[in-house]
């Protein structure tokens, strides 16, 4: 419920704060006094636009506050929008000289969309010449649901709506991510094969590179090996011969005297290592050959391998491998998402049959309420005056799930017999739709807890046993709810568990607005004034007496 309005320089206002308590809170007033500058700040908190006109002094910002008793069904609210769950919420909006306005839940700055998202579900306004929520079909769908023990079945239809809409929305970027692949996919496949064809696991770029270059050049290499061996090898003149002459004759010395030893035994070494040189020149001269099918196939390779490297702008074969994994995993991704498309399609399928389960059983209950919502909403309009008005419910069924099942509605009105019923929104008056909201908002009351509910001169208009029947209503209507009144009648005024006056006063040369409780006998003296006007008369006391009892 709002237990507490704070209002600081804001039009008339220069500063306003009022307790309010369960039960019928009535505010009275003179026309012009304020009452609709006060609502005008309370819209504030529900998120409507602020007006930098609004702002009394223009030198200080202006503030509307209210504060909520709420219970632990908010907290989900709390915690869904990361902020601190109090039982003694506050909602402050601040509005700066310079036009621009801040909202704030507990002290912790919100967006405005938070904002009002709270607001909606503690307080609501309905003045008799705004458009209400009686046309809107979430509305109507509550309204039913209230009479139909839907509560807990349409919380958990909401629930599942919400997993099957996420999935869908799955699916939906799943089949885009698939679209946007495939779009690339064939490119991606022809250059995966084409670094498939070359096993850059194994493939060792330097030994292919020299094997090469020694079938390039194996003519070359050949002859020169060739060169070598017969320079060394040759009989008498070559270069073996030589030394082994040398070594004949050193070893000779060496036998002689002891010092030449190490020199026989140091030549002796190395004698050893150029025969084996010589034996693996030998070798690699008698093993060389020259390969067409060999150069052939070593020049496609490095051509290849060459070819990759310009292609992909890199320069080793690891980097290659690199980008050959890295379509590999595309490639497995696209499999992958093929196996969640049809894993999402699966589970769409199975929440759509829990939906359609839900949204059958939904419709049931609301099709047995209708009749009894029916009955008691025109016992109500009879009891305030419209006797002949009728009223019916349609349910019409969809092919696609919403957010309240699997069918829409339509409430029909017709204030006069005679007539064919109609959409209410094109077959209500401004002074019937008071009557038809106050009759429903009764019945909501009776079956569903709402929120506090503010009704701005609903009442304007009638009088004598209207008036009290309309009093009557909102009494047992407070009985459920906390229920705000801004009325001038004098039959509603008198059934206030909590009488307020918004008054107009001069101080310091400057009108100013605000709003006092009144006490009891001031509650007698103001319903008087009601009935009577400014000069209140013994018999208006008397039958403002008799109205209060």
């Amino acid at each position: 419920m709002l237990s507490r309005i704070f209002i600081q320089n804001f039009a008339l206002i220069d500063s306003l704060e009022i307790t309010l308590n369960k039960g019928l809170q009535v505010i009275t007033g003179e026309t012009g006094a304020g009452k609709s500058i006060i609502l005008g700040a309370l819209r504030l908190i529900l998120g409507e636009r602020a007006d930098v006109k609004s702002i009394q002094s223009s030198e200080t910002k202006s503030i509307v506050e209210a504060e909520f008793i709420i219970n632990e069904n908010f907290r989900y609210f709390f915690e869904e929008n990361d902020l601190d769950f109090e039982i003694n919420t506050v909602i402050r909006r601040e509005v700066l000289p310079t036009g621009k306005s801040r909202a704030f839940i507990n002290d912790v700055p919100v967006t405005l969309e938070i904002l009002k998202k709270l607001a909606e579900k503690l307080i609501d306004i309905h003045s008799q010449f705004e458009t209400s929520n009686l046309f809107d079909e979430e509305y109507q769908f509550r309204m039913v649901d209230g009479l139909s023990n839907n509560k807990t079945l349409i919380t958990n239809y909401q629930q599942d709506f919400i997993a099957y809409k996420k999935l869908v929305k799955e699916l939906e970027d799943y089949k885009k991510q698939l679209s946007e692949g495939n779009k690339e996919s064939d490119y991606k496949v022809f250059l995966l094969e084409e670094l498939q064809e070359v096993n850059l696991d194994l493939f060792d770029l330097e030994d292919v590179q020299n094997r090469l270059s020694q079938q390039e050049n194996a003519e070359t290499i050949i002859e020169n090996l060739s060169i070598i061996f017969n320079k060394m090898d040759q009989e008498e003149i070559g270069v073996l011969d030589s030394l082994l002459d040398v070594k004949s004759k050193l070893s000779k010395v060496a036998s002689l005297s002891h010092e030449y030893s190490k020199l026989n035994q140091r030549f002796e070494e190395q004698f050893v290592e150029f025969k084996d040189f010589l034996f693996d020149l030998q070798n690699e001269a008698e093993k060389m050959e020259t390969s067409p099918e060999a150069l052939s196939e070593l020049s496609l390779q490095v051509n290849k391998i060459n070819s990759l490297f310009l292609k992909h702008k890199v320069n080793s074969v690891e980097e290659l491998i690199e980008i050959r994994d890295e379509i590999q995993n595309e490639q497995t991704g696209f499999v992958e998402l093929e196996f969640l498309m049809e894993q999402t399609e699966k589970n769409i399928a199975q929440a759509a049959k829990n939906l359609e389960k839900i949204a059958a059983e939904l419709s049931q209950n609301r099709k047995k309420a209708i009749p009894g919502f029916i009955k008691k909403t025109e016992k109500l309009l009879q009891q305030l005056g419209l006797e002949k008005a009728k009223i019916e419910v349609q349910l019409n069924d969809t092919t696609s799930f919403t957010s309240f099942g699997k069918e829409t509605i339509q409430l029909l009105f017709q204030a006069n017999s005679g007539f064919p019923l109609k959409p209410i929104q094109t077959a209500i008056s401004g002074g019937e739709r008071s009557r038809v909201m106050l009759s429903i908002k009764k019945l909501m009351a009776e079956n569903s807890e709402l929120p506090t509910l503010i009704l701005d001169e609903i009442d304007t208009g009638v009088s004598g046993k209207v008036a009290e029947e309309i009093g009557n209503v909102m009494k047992e209507m407070s009985e459920n709810m906390q229920l705000i009144v801004i009325s001038h009648l004098a039959q509603v005024a008198a059934k206030g568990n909590d009488n307020y006056k918004v008054i107009k006063r001069e101080v310091s040369g400057k009108t100013q607005s605000t709003i006092i409780p009144l006490n009891k006998e001031e509650k007698l003296q103001e319903i008087a004034q009601l009935l009577s006007g400014s000069i209140i008369t013994e018999a208006a006391i008397s039958q403002a007496k008799e109205l209060m009892k």
